[in-house]
């Protein structure tokens, strides 16, 4: 459980952290919280020859109302979410899923770019921002580009983010009232979900994605449709996992997760009919 040795090297700024990035090509990772990337050094399933922190660039920590979006630095904070004013007015399920995040050591330290870039289909924050439709804006050498969330997440632990890239904002859209709901089953308080759901109601898309059902984070596109068809509840949770391959492991079988999914989806459906 020790990493290879490796180089620290803190950043000051956005630009000065791409500037090491660049300089030390692929094997210079990115870490600020640091509860994504290094289990993975410990396990030796990543060996980065430089860590690059950028935990204490204060540029990227932020919430901002930004017309008919939220904007939410790379570098914030789960618990700076899950306190947030303008999120619990504006974007609560956003809010909402930080505080269920880990612990309160973990949220206190975990940062909700550090969550989306590591795109581990079983974080929860992935599928709030699938479900919220948001955009991520990524910045590298030639400047920020946006990336919607639906095209973010490419593979298991594969994001857009390119080795000389960072990302750097969230924008959310407000969700104008919209119902909401997110429902989680797991053994214990602070595991990873064995499957999640994250869902908004028609006035903020309609979206539902799904935690821990697929190599990546992703949206339940079937049940999606059926809702705006005008499907009953029922029917709509009955296709939850249509076009999905969930994952079995030791604590549950694929069709134990498909299983979850409609469960999970209809009492998301039914909380959302509620509000």
């Amino acid at each position: 459980m020790i990493p290879a040795s490796f180089d620290y090297l803190r950043a000051a700024s956005t630009a000065e952290a791409l500037a090491l990035l660049a300089e030390h090509g692929p094997d210079a990772k990115i870490i600020a919280g640091g509860h994504s990337l290094l289990p993975l050094m410990k396990l030796r399933l990543a060996s980065p020859s430089v860590l690059v922190d950028v935990a204490r660039i204060e540029e990227l920590s932020y919430i901002r109302d930004a017309g008919d979006q939220v904007a939410v630095g790379a570098l914030t904070r789960h618990c700076d979410l899950q306190r947030s004013a303008l999120l619990r007015a504006e974007v609560p399920l956003l809010a909402h899923v930080a505080g269920a995040v880990g612990d309160p050591q973990v949220r206190h330290r975990g940062t909700i770019g550090g969550s989306l870039v590591h795109g581990d289909p079983a974080s929860d924050l992935p599928a709030a921002v699938l479900a919220l439709g948001a955009t991520l804006v990524v910045t590298g050498p030639a400047g920020p580009r946006e990336v919607a969330a639906a095209d973010f997440f490419r593979g298991f632990l594969e994001t857009a983010v390119e080795p000389d890239e960072m990302l750097t904002e969230i924008r959310v859209p407000k969700m104008e009232g919209a119902g909401w709901s997110f429902q989680k089953f797991n053994l214990r308080a602070q595991d990873w979900a064995i499957v999640g759901v994250a869902a908004v109601g028609p006035q903020a898309g309609g979206g539902i994605a799904l935690v821990n059902m697929a190599a990546t984070p992703v949206r339940a596109v079937a049940a999606e449709q059926a809702v705006a068809a005008g499907a009953s509840v029922d029917d709509a949770a009955a296709s939850a996992s249509i076009g999905l391959e969930p994952p079995a492991d030791r604590n549950a079988s694929a069709a134990y997760r498909r299983h979850l999914a409609s469960v999970l989806v209809r009492r998301a459906l039914r909380e959302i009919q509620a509000r």
